[in-house]
């Protein structure tokens, strides 16, 4: 890692590129899907145990009663997110085709992602315990709010139903291993207060797996030969362009609404993700009898790009915030 800092090359932005090139080459098939979706699963689980053991009570009290940074975050997902993907219409059918169009406006729909944000909230040295709430109220509200949403704004089948399936899922892989960390804190916290790196190591390979998961998925859909190369390539470029819209936008209204450092990294992450899990099997049922596969196209890629960018930028803030305490301790020694 010394190696490649001098260059001003991440290593954990490899890793993501590595697991992307595995995922192409060696895509997980049959058994071994199954075995790296419970993996995932249980990686997941893992993570959330460890933050709930390393948070005190006071901290997650605390992120259950920041209500008006979980408003905004909630604004950025269901509402600022719709209006920036709605003006894209204008690129059918020059640039995009109806299918793939349709499939930028329903990624914009869908509720943020849960491990992901909180894990490079982590990683930046942000507001943990709010994160965990900001991420799982968004996932929870929008299995009625995604349906919703494509009714009123998109030409569906008219059947959008609600997957109570989501709602357990959530609560078995995020917020049970939370609560049985905060029980498990007073037998672990000394322990991870001296070895930090179990929590780093799965903070990131929980992120791996994902992308190594979602990314196998599509190659075994076959989800790229179903369109051009430029195709691919444009949708990519809306993708980046959106993404680069809305961090612009909550990085702004973070200042703007006076949050400190650690919840303007919760806004930033929470309210610029979009989730694969739930909106993959959200788009089978909403567009049944409609080319699903290039529906949800945007959807992969822009989960792709988000996880790239935002590693880059959470590896931004952690050494903004290594920096920052280096300088504190100097000065206190002087």
């Amino acid at each position: 890692m010394k190696f490649l800092a001098r260059f001003y090359i991440d290593g954990f932005i490899l890793a993501i590129f590595g697991a992307v090139i595995v995922a192409t080459l060696v895509p997980a098939e049959g058994s071994a899907a199954t075995v790296v979706d419970w993996a995932t699963k249980v990686a997941i689980a893992l993570l959330f145990f460890l933050y709930g053991a390393r948070l005190s009570p006071a901290e997650t009290l605390a992120g259950l009663r920041h209500w008006r940074l979980h408003l905004v975050v909630l604004a950025a997902t269901f509402v600022v997110f719709p209006l920036i993907g709605i003006p894209f219409r204008l690129l059918v059918p020059s640039v995009l085709t109806e299918d793939l169009y349709k499939g930028v406006l329903f990624f914009c729909l869908v509720p943020s992602t849960v491990q992901s944000s909180i894990a490079f909230t982590s990683i930046a040295r942000g507001n943990v315990a709010a994160a965990v709430v900001s991420a799982s109220i968004s996932n929870l509200l929008g299995v009625f709010v995604t349906p919703l949403l494509v009714v009123l704004l998109m030409d569906a089948t008219g059947q959008a139903s609600v997957d109570l399936s989501s709602v357990g899922d959530i609560m078995l892989q995020i917020l049970l291993p939370f609560v049985v960390g905060q029980f498990a804190r007073p037998l672990l916290i000394e322990w991870l207060r001296r070895h930090n790196r179990p929590t780093r190591l799965v903070d990131r390979g929980s992120i791996l797996l994902v992308v190594y998961a979602a990314f196998s998925e599509g190659m075994n859909e076959h989800i790229w030969s179903t369109v051009s190369a430029w195709q691919v390539l444009a949708v990519g470029l809306v993708a980046i362009a959106i993404l680069g819209i809305i961090l612009a936008i909550t990085t702004l209204a973070g200042r703007e609404l006076g949050f400190n450092r650690e919840d303007r990294i919760v806004l930033v992450f929470c309210g610029s993700k979009k989730s694969l899990a739930t909106g993959v099997p959200m788009a089978s049922v909403l567009f049944a009898g409609q080319p699903v596969s290039l529906i949800v196209l945007p959807l992969m890629i822009f989960h792709q790009v988000q996880l790239i960018a935002c590693a880059a930028i959470a590896q931004y803030f952690a050494r903004q915030h290594e920096r920052a305490t280096a300088s504190q301790a100097a000065e206190a020694v002087a």
